[in-house]
């Protein structure tokens, strides 16, 4: 009887070990650089399944490692993949020389933002191959590609689907 319980319990340990990582996780949002989409405190579903398929896009939110500090897991938009040009032009964001339609900015201006240590970014930016922009969608209060570069997009870790807590944030991502 007790081996029976056992066996039942490894077995639920191993599925929840399996599906946190490689299907899906919830994420805690700890910060404000994605308020307007996503409120700090809210709770969001992301999946891992998708890219295993296809590679992160533009206008993904994406849950990756922080390129700055080891362990710890950031959430961002897309905004650009490898070999597309970023340029900050006038408080917009323009990717192949096309100013992106950005509703969920609120209207903040993109503007280029001192670089972390050791990192050089100047606009016109091209993403290397291999790498994503990422974007917060509070542009004011994010520290993002403008800050620290662009990320390996093997550094990805899942795609936000949806905020499920609190109820009255819940919805899809978009």
């Amino acid at each position: 009887m007790i081996a029976g319980a056992l066996w039942w319990v490894v077995f639920v340990v191993a599925l929840a070990w399996f599906q946190i990582t490689f299907v899906h996780q919830a994420f805690a949002v700890p910060s404000g650089s994605m308020e307007g989409t996503i409120m700090t405190g809210d709770s969001v579903y992301t999946e891992k399944v998708s890219y295993l398929f296809r590679d992160p896009a533009p206008g993904d939110i994406v849950t990756f490692q922080d390129p700055e500090i080891p362990g710890r897991v950031l959430i961002k938009r897309c905004i650009a993949v490898g070999g597309q040009t970023v340029d900050l032009v006038d408080g917009r964001v323009v990717v192949d020389g096309v100013a992106l339609d950005e509703p969920y900015t609120r209207g903040l201006p993109s503007e280029p933002l001192k670089t972390a240590l050791g990192v050089e970014v100047s606009y016109p930016f091209t993403v290397p191959e291999g790498h994503l922009w990422v974007m917060g969608d509070n542009r004011t209060h994010s520290n993002d590609s403008r800050y620290f570069g662009a990320i390996e997009a093997s550094s990805v870790t899942a795609r936000g689907v949806l905020v499920f807590w609190p109820l009255q944030d819940f919805g899809l991502l978009e």
